[in-house]
This record gives C-alpha cells, sequence and structure tokens, in this order.
C-alpha cells in the first residue's frame, strides 16, 4: 500500500467514525437538545432530516474512499486521485454544511451544500472516467 492510499484509508476511516458519532447524536440526543432551544416541532423534524442526510451522505462517501484507497487501480491514477480529493471537499462541504445548520443554525454561505453536491458528483464522474481513461492493467497508461 502507497503512503496516499494509507493516507486515503486514514482519512475515510475517520470520516466514517464521525459520520457514526454524529448519526448516533442525531438518533438519540439531538431531538431533546433542539426541542430545549425552543425550536418548532416542524423544524426539529426538518434539522433531523438534515443532520441524517449529512450523515448519510458522509457515510457513503467515505466508504467510496476506503475503496479507492483499497483499489489496485487507484495506484497511478489521477482520475481516482482526483476523485478523492473531490470526495473529501464535496463531504466537507455539503455534509458540514448541512451539519452547520443543524448544530450552529447558520452556514458560512448558502451555496455551500449545493457546491458540495456540485463536488461529489463530479467526484463520481471522475471515478466513472477512470474506467475509460484510466491505467488499465494491458499497461495502457492514459490516465
Amino acid at each position: 500500500m502507497n503512503n496516499l492510499s494509507k493516507w486515503l484509508l486514514l482519512l475515510a476511516g475517520i470520516s466514517g467514525a464521525i459520520a457514526v458519532g454524529i448519526g448516533a447524536m442525531g438518533a438519540h440526543s439531538l431531538p431533546k437538545q433542539l426541542e430545549k432551544r425552543g425550536l418548532a416541532p416542524d423544524i426539529v423534524a426538518k434539522k433531523l432530516d438534515q443532520c441524517e442526510l449529512g450523515v448519510r451522505y458522509q457515510m457513503y462517501h467515505a466508504l467510496a474512499l476506503a475503496a479507492i484507497a483499497l483499489s489496485t487501480r487507484a495506484a497511478g491514477s489521477k482520475l481516482l486521485c482526483a476523485a478523492s480529493v473531490l470526495f473529501i471537499v464535496g463531504t466537507l462541504c455539503f455534509s458540514g454544511g448541512l451539519y452547520s445548520i443543524v448544530f450552529a443554525d447558520q452556514i458560512i454561505h448558502w451555496s455551500i451544500v449545493p457546491i458540495g453536491g456540485t463536488t461529489l458528483i463530479v467526484a463520481w464522474l471522475c471515478v466513472a472516467s477512470s474506467a475509460i481513461f484510466g491505467k488499465h492493467d494491458s499497461g495502457d497508461e492514459r490516465d
């Protein structure tokens, strides 16, 4: 396993652990915390949905990052390396933006969540492109 794969696997593990922790908090203590802040039931429900969506997307992309880190195709693939970086940035923007809405009632800028979503889409397109344009077992190094 090369150094990049080790770092990606480390980040995937940390991201997955954070997703589980925030998910547990969202399922157990967050509803009471939001109610104590005097939020209306419909706002509490919306924030819980936003938290769950952030956790789900964070976990999906932690798993994708782990798959890239463990992939034998990842070594030397510029497209998979780009996808990894985009997964990290996209998750920070998308899930992080949702978490900031849920936990702090604010967000850096309204566009941070859709920018994160778009970044995640581009990351997945990099993964797909690596199947076509990436380095293949045949020794073809077009990536």
